[in-house]
């Protein structure tokens, strides 16, 4: 289906054809009709889908329509990050390029004078506010933001808001706005979470699901299955030659970002870091950089994953497996955007092999398992379900029946004596040997500091009447709050 089949503005055309956006996507097809029809919607989408216009158009249509005489907030996008957010305000300045549209960003970091911005374009009366919540509602607290004007509210890759926490800053957003009001929800997966929150925002909302957490059919997928001390060799190798396109690295948090950015820098790499650590001013430098190729390889945290829109990245690297089969859906999905092919490559190590096959199953497909450099040497076989087993087993030995840090007793180590398996090592007893201690008085102050059972219970003497216990797990023993 074609943009002009539909009833837009001319100057939203004449927007469209310079950004040379003639056909339809199939989240836009779908969608687009609703919201002119002033439904409520939800809508399940993967990422690279043109789901930002999908909303961004029909919504600017009706601001056209109606004008703006009052100068008051009309339309609020709220998202989770603020990489998105910026995403989002340059496609609505393209967008409504030939428009009397005016929009404000709204997202924490930088100075005062970036806060003073935000609360001016915000109390003028700007047509469009992209948000994230935890930013608005300091403004909301603070600056004298009024919202009970909205007429259009947008929840933006909502499943990812409730996984940074934000359930309850989204309600009290709501809160602000008023009753009567069309509410549009996108979101990458549809869990039991986003489901409850629909039904307290949405009413009779029109859901629309476009391929499900799937991958893009054009992003090429493979894996290689190696031990963990082989990953940073086949970085090495496989960026040996200069890349023919942007490359990102993703890894699940900001240490391993950060030692990985020095490694490759370290290789002669032209890599950078990405991660929410980063003051604002640096984190815009850095993708800008990335966008316009003066950076060759970034390597970022899921929380960035989505806030991410640059055309031409040729590839993805999961240093480690993600967590969540969604996750992994929007680390690949920076690569093969507005109608591009792309490439992503993961690497699993032994004890990753059980969480990636379980994304394979969620795909529904299996990935190519492409076979390491010969220089980097023998890699472990692809064994999911003994990964599984070796992951089960850990786990149960650090739990309840765990003996002590080490876990179960080596089988090597020497049995121990009738007095040691009295009382527990490094712990003074009440009997004659111990009070008769021959060791050195600086052996003696080391191991009173290893035991925090208390002075009584070292010394064999009970806590005196109202004292409490040491062994009791009370709620307000120390032991109760590990």
């Amino acid at each position: 289906m074609r943009f002009d089949e539909l009833d837009l503005d001319e100057r939203i055309m004449e927007g469209l054809e310079a950004m040379n956006f003639e056909e339809m996507t199939p989240v836009q097809e779908a969608t687009m009709p609703v919201i002119l029809e002033g439904s409520d919607l939800i809508a399940c989408a993967q990422t690279g889908t043109g789901k930002t216009a999908a909303y961004t158009l029909p919504l600017l249509n009706k601001l056209l329509v109606e004008g703006n005489d009052d100068n008051v907030v009309k339309t609020l996008v709220v998202v989770p990050t603020r990489e998105l957010a910026m995403q989002i305000d340059t496609q609505l300045q393209g967008f409504s390029y030939y428009m009397p549209v005016s929009t404000t960003v709204v997202y924490g970091g930088g100075d005062g004078r970036g806060w003073e911005q935000q609360k001016q374009g915000m109390l003028r009366g700007a047509d469009v506010v992209i948000a994230t919540p935890g930013r608005l509602i300091a403004h909301l607290q603070n600056s004298g933001v009024d919202l009970s004007h909205v007429k259009y509210f947008v929840l933006d890759e909502a499943d990812r808001m409730l996984d940074m926490g934000f359930f309850d800053d989204i309600m009290t957003i709501v809160r602000r706005l008023p009753a009567e009001r069309q509410t549009l929800m996108f979101s990458a997966t549809l869990p039991p979470k986003i489901r409850e929150l629909a039904k307290q925002i949405l009413h009779k909302p029109v859901e629309i699901n476009i391929a499900v957490s799937k991958p893009n059919e054009a992003i090429e997928q493979g894996a290689y299955v190696l031990y963990e001390t082989q990953k940073l060799g086949l970085v090495k190798e496989l960026f040996s030659k200069p890349l023919e396109s942007k490359t990102i690295i993703f890894s699940s948090s900001k240490l391993k970002v950060k030692e990985l950015a020095f490694a490759f820098k370290r290789m002669h790499l032209n890599a950078a870091a990405m991660h929410s650590d980063l003051e604002q001013a640096k984190r815009e430098e850095v993708m800008l950089d990335f966008k316009n190729g003066k950076i060759d390889l970034l390597v970022a945290t899921d929380i960035v994953a989505r806030g991410i829109d640059i055309e031409d990245i040729g590839m993805v690297v999961n240093y480690d497996v993600p967590h969540d089969p969604e996750d992994y859906i929007h680390r690949i999905g920076r690569t093969a955007r507005a109608s591009a092919t792309g490439r992503a490559l993961t690497f699993v190590n032994e004890k990753e092999q059980g969480k990636f096959h379980r994304i394979e199953e969620f795909m529904e497909r299996e990935v190519e398992k492409l076979p390491l450099p010969e220089k980097l040497g023998k890699a472990p076989a692809y064994e999911p379900s003994a990964s599984d087993e070796r992951r089960g087993r850990g786990d149960r030995r650090g739990r309840g029946g765990a003996k002590g840090r080490g876990g179960e007793r080596r089988r090597d180590a020497k049995p121990r004596t009738a007095a040691s398996q009295e009382a527990p090592e490094g712990v003074a007893t009440a009997t004659p040997a111990a009070a008769s201690d021959s060791r050195p008085a600086e052996e003696q102050g080391a191991a009173r500091r290893r035991h925090r059972g208390g002075r009584n219970r070292r010394r064999g003497r009970k806590p005196a009447e109202g004292t409490p216990s040491t062994g009791g797990g009370s709620a307000s023993d120390g032991g109760a709050n590990v």
